[in-house]
């Protein structure tokens, strides 16, 4: 018995060792956080990949691109001013510029003029604007629903949600609808990609967390990536 517990222990530090399992120092959270990812993944694969197949599957390409292209184009007005806050001021009126020409040119955003316009798509958040300014990421924390994240992220979240122009729309019922079809659109647009992980992946959950993290570090940073 001593010798099959022996063994079994060997294993596990091996394991360990390979995967950086519970020795992580930016995951001192791990044990919580795998819970919450085995919760947001069993959420995914019994609600959210069924819907966004059967959405993929009915919806012509060419609106699916149309409704990525207008929940995109809302969010370059918040893109925008966090370059600004950022002081990269030249990105930031790319994105004003964008968000004007697509709102008019565009049809309300369905269209992408800017991009074959030279207007380049930049993606920031209030987290990075934290990052620019010099606030730790602090260790890696996965939200229910919401999934990977970092203390700074989390408390920066609030933020981004306030300034989605979409939360102001009215009247509510259409928010709503929305929304849900914004999820899943973007649900949709990555099926391939979570196909990928499921057979790449030793663990799905260090996998994430660390192309998470680099990610992270690579947008608040990209001089140094």
């Amino acid at each position: 018995m001593e010798q099959i517990k022996a063994k079994a222990d060997q294993t596990l530090d091996v394991i360990s060792t390979k995967t950086n399992i519970g020795k992580n120092p930016r995951d001192p959270l791990e044990g919580f956080n795998r819970v919450m990812f085995n919760f947001n993944d069993n959420v995914d694969q019994a609600v959210l990949q069924p819907v966004s197949r059967a959405y993929r599957d009915v919806t012509p390409g060419f609106v699916q691109t149309g409704i990525g292209n207008f929940f995109s184009n809302i969010g370059d007005v918040w893109n925008a001013v966090n370059n600004l806050l950022q002081g990269k001021v030249g990105d930031s009126a790319s994105d004003f510029m964008r968000f004007a020409l697509n709102s008019t040119f565009g049809l309300g955003g369905f269209l992408d003029i800017g991009s074959p316009a030279g207007l380049t798509k930049h993606k920031e958040d209030f987290g990075q604007t934290l990052g620019r300014w010099g606030v730790p990421s602090g260790p890696y924390l996965v939200l229910p629903v919401f999934g990977p994240s970092t203390l700074r992220d989390t408390v920066a979240m609030p933020v981004d949600l306030k300034a989605d122009l979409w939360t102001y729309k009215e009247p509510v019922y259409i928010r709503n609808t929305g929304t849900v079809i914004r999820l899943v659109d973007k649900r949709a647009s990555v099926l391939d990609a979570g196909s990928l992980i499921e057979e790449a992946a030793l663990d799905k959950y260090v996998f994430i967390r660390d192309a998470y993290l680099q990610r992270r570090a690579g947008q608040i940073n990209p001089e140094q990536d």
